[in-house]
């Protein structure tokens, strides 16, 4: 499944759908990742503060690789 992530609401839908998919509450998630409940709901919901070393954490406590493309050519 590829998903372009223009914005921290379309990376939040993807990790919720990344979780529910894999049946894992918001608690379940948090515990493997070492990160809190909170952070779980604010990363799902698109807050704009979330910590991008928490965030590559949950991604890949979830199998999601993050993939990064330049749209200028070299």
């Amino acid at each position: 499944m590829n998903n372009i992530i223009l914005k921290p609401e379309d990376l939040g839908r993807l990790v919720y759908e990344a979780r529910k998919a894999q049946q894992l509450t918001q608690e379940d998630l948090a515990g493997m990742t070492s990160t809190g409940r909170r952070f779980i709901v604010d990363l799902e919901k698109g807050k704009h503060t979330a910590q991008i070393g928490k965030i590559l954490l949950v991604l890949g406590a979830l199998g999601i690789a993050l993939i990064a493309s330049s749209k200028w050519k070299s």
